[in-house]
């Protein structure tokens, strides 16, 4: 038995090595995609008014993406579908994903019309600060076109699930490439015919949505002889179950959806240019976010769940903080490098050669992009944390405490914005992110461990996720701090704008502040840096042995 269980255990560990490889290669190009996406937009549009309200006008297509629950697609219908193929009942299993997809095809389209025709009166209350006739026009334009990919997007959620459900993860992992893509080729046709303006890229998103999260898993499923039936039953009980447990999704407004809506309710009320350096800054945040925390998340899901249904309750918690604690150091390097080359990463990106991203944007985008990056390393771990919940079939705690936490912290926003503007709230972003996965991690810690007593185990000495991220934490610390007081030494020495200047000094900061982060976090003694540290050598000595 023992061996059977290690033999086991390895095969999950590969299964969830090679997920990991596949998304982080394909979040890491969906990352850099994304970065040419908003570079193009700096260049096309720069921080100006055109580009406040092409960001502003996701508001409304992001709320029905978010009413129709597809953030939570894969983490619900997974489960559901993964328990029919573990019984060899495959017929039940597309049965269960017909009644889904056909309900979220009816009421998406419904949704659709009716916020196409509302769009008009409800631009007041997504962006209240745009008063001016000719914004609230091109504001309602751009939304009008992008809401339709929405229905595009959660049902390819949909069909993506079924296919890493069955550790099928390519398709998926290449539907936000071509996604971006799209974008990308709708910008350059807009900076070709300058009167698109922001529109070129409105209809890249639209295309985008269907090539890429639609197509491409719609092929992989009919690959595996999907079976789609024109099924429309209110009654079946497993869309019964996926409703249940995405009614907390559908119904709370938890922090980590709306804050970027709160942010931009908040940035309309500020001077042309804010929000567009608050999305700026986000973008780049992302990219680790996306790396290491949603690849994580991702990867891990499909095994923790099948642990979680088998009994395994003690194994699912320690797999769940072992992916955080792993996660998190690459996460808070990412923070010390953002932090100390934030302005050469965003000039780099945005300013270089560019007519409409100045010096002094490329500025206010870099501070704001070091305030958000207080709270990345809770960014990143909610992403794993939270499906650690969704495995054990529980939507409702996560999505109330981030309600709770939404609805606590946003007078701090409305304060934060009229003392300190868009740094002011990047700030709050931060404390509101932090607040929720301190929070979160606190009951998921209680919930698995009465899981695990109603099944007469017991978390015991299963390390926690905790003390590994203060350690981390207090070694970022320690790293922006001393690679702060370098870089004003460092901008004197060199204080040049040419490309070569600004892409050694940002590689000597980010080299110079890893090295202290790592330093620190292995004197502090934390645990996953030895273990990495003793991987390496015993990597190295196989590799000369050979």
């Amino acid at each position: 038995m023992p061996e059977i269980q290690d033999d086991r255990g390895k095969s999950q560990a590969r299964a969830i090595g090679i997920a990991s490889v596949i998304w982080s290669i394909s979040i890491l190009l969906s990352r850099v995609m994304g970065l040419a996406r908003e570079q193009i937009i700096g260049r096309t549009l720069g921080a100006s008014r055109e580009a406040d309200l092409y960001f502003a006008s996701f508001t409304l297509p992001d709320f029905l993406n978010y009413l129709l629950a597809a953030g939570a697609l894969s983490i619900v219908f997974i489960p559901i579908f993964t328990g029919y193929l573990q019984d060899g009942d495959e017929e039940r299993g597309w049965l269960a994903f017909s009644a889904i997809a056909n309900f979220i095809l009816v009421t998406g389209c419904v949704g659709i019309a009716l916020l196409m025709v509302f769009a008009r009166p409800l631009a007041a209350f997504v962006a209240p600060g745009f008063t001016d006739s000719h914004d609230v026009d091109t504001l309602v334009r751009l939304t009008r076109i992008i809401l339709p990919a929405q229905i595009f997007h959660v049902v390819g959620g949909l069909l993506s699930a079924a296919l890493q459900a069955r550790d099928r993860h390519v398709l998926p992992a290449l539907a936000p490439l071509v996604y971006s893509a799209c974008i990308i080729a709708g910008g350059l046709l807009g900076a070709r015919n300058p009167e698109w303006g922001a529109d070129g890229f409105a209809w890249g998103v639209l295309a985008g949505s269907i090539l890429g999260p639609f197509a491409l898993p719609f092929c992989g499923c009919l690959r595996t002889r999907m079976r789609w039936r024109p099924v429309l039953d209110p009654r079946n009980p497993d869309l019964r179950k996926y409703l249940w447990l995405s009614a907390p999704i559908m119904i709370g407004f938890s922090i980590v959806v709306v804050d970027e809506w709160i942010i931009k309710n908040q940035a309309s009320y500020l001077g042309e240019g804010a929000l567009s350096y608050l999305q700026y800054g986000r973008t780049l945040m992302k990219v680790p976010i996306g790396v290491f925390g949603m690849a994580a998340g991702v990867a891990a899901y499909p095994t923790i769940s099948r642990l979680v249904s088998g009994g395994e309750i003690v194994e699912a918690y320690g797999l769940l903080c072992r992916a955080v604690r792993l996660m998190l150091i690459a996460t808070f390097a990412a923070q010390v490098c953002m932090t100390l080359a934030g302005f050469e990463a965003v000039y780099l990106i945005w300013g270089l050669f560019a007519a409409r991203f100045t010096i002094a944007d490329t500025q206010a985008t870099a501070t704001i992009l070091v305030y958000l990056c207080l709270g990345l390393g809770g960014w990143a771990a909610q992403t794993v944390i939270g499906r650690g919940f969704y495995a054990l079939g529980s939507t409702w705690l996560p999505t109330i405490a981030g309600t709770a936490v939404a609805i606590g912290m946003t007078p701090v926003y409305v304060l934060l914005r009229q003392r300190w503007g868009a740094n002011g709230l990047a700030i709050a972003s931060s404390i509101a992110i932090l607040s929720y996965v301190f929070l979160l991690g606190s009951l998921q810690r209680r919930r698995f461990e009465k899981e695990a007593g109603d099944r007469r185990a017991s978390l015991g000495d299963v390390p926690g996720m905790l003390d590994g991220a203060l350690r981390l934490a207090l070694s970022s610390a320690a790293a922006c701090g001393a690679g702060l007081a370098v870089r004003a030494a460092l901008l004197e020495m060199f204080p040049g704008m040419g490309l070569a200047t600004v892409v050694s000094r940002g590689a000597f900061l980010c080299v110079f502040g890893v090295a202290v982060y790592v330093a620190t976090a292995r004197l502090l003694g934390t645990r996953e840096f030895v273990e990495v540290g003793e991987r390496l050598r015993r990597a190295i000595k196989l590799r000369r042995a050979a």
